[in-house]
């Protein structure tokens, strides 16, 4: 099964939770928080404006982008979470 998003919205696979504090003290599962960024996936063909033109995303496929805690949906493709929102609810691009 493969998910191609609708529109602006992109489909992001968020990063693994930190499992030990920068203390070195490992966190239960209770206490991690949710992940707040992760890697485009894929992505829509962008927003569809009145005058019938496209609005090419400003993420592409491969980026680390961070995103608000409860932004987005949590789907699950073949056992592992992803999350799929618009792109006016990403925050920002990590450049490496």
């Amino acid at each position: 099964m493969s998910v191609k998003p609708l529109e602006d919205r992109v489909l992001i696979k968020p990063s693994d939770p930190e499992t030990k504090t920068d203390s070195g003290i490992y966190l239960p599962e209770s206490a991690k928080e949710k992940p707040i960024q992760g890697k485009v996936i894929a992505l829509g063909p962008g927003k569809l404006l009145d005058s019938g033109e496209r609005v090419k995303p400003s993420v592409k496929k491969g980026d680390t982008v961070v995103f608000g805690k409860y932004a987005g949906t949590e789907i699950e493709i073949k056992n592992v979470k992803h999350m799929i929102m618009r792109e006016s609810e990403l925050l920002g691009v990590i450049e490496r």
